[in-house]
């Protein structure tokens, strides 16, 4: 039986004894909902449309707690965090250094395999002494809108 990555959610913190309340349920359907990787501030904005007193610290608690057990990924952007709630496990992302925008990245080959880069974040760890070292990939550049507007902006120059 195929379950929706909230599902998936709300199922594990059931089981790790977790208090399930409406607006951490909210944050949860956000996180699990959204294709791209919110910020905080976002995810805030979108779960205050349903419940309008919710505070920016549930929020921030909220994705602590599902950082903290493996289920939410932080990406820093900038000076931004932005949070993977679809697919925590580490996976390869491309950043535009101009707009933040993040891609998903699907690559063939060790690089693309989250068990690869999780065994590599072990071996470094093991190696030089680390404790929870977590593996990210990221390849950061300008994106094809960014790249065309700056093009645009030196030819008025």
């Amino acid at each position: 039986m195929v379950t929706t990555r909230y599902e998936q959610l709300l199922q594990r913190l059931r089981g790790d004894g977790f208090r399930l309340t409406p607006q951490r349920m909210a944050v949860l359907r956000v996180l699990a909902d959204d294709t791209g990787h919110p910020t905080v501030e976002q995810v805030y904005e979108r779960v205050r449309v349903d419940y309008p007193t919710t505070s920016l610290a549930t929020i921030y608690k909220t994705i602590d707690m599902l950082k903290g057990i493996g289920e939410v990924l932080e990406l820093s952007v900038g000076e931004s965090h932005r949070y993977d709630g679809r697919d925590p496990r580490p996976h390869p992302h491309l950043i535009c250094e101009d707009c933040g925008s993040i891609i998903d990245l699907a690559i063939d080959g060790p690089l693309g395999d989250p068990a690869f880069l999780s065994a590599a974040a072990t071996e470094v760890a093991a190696a030089r002494g680390y404790h929870d070292v977590m593996p990210q990939l990221e390849f950061r550049g300008r994106c094809a809108a960014c790249h065309a507007s700056a093009l645009a902006a030196d030819r008025t120059l």
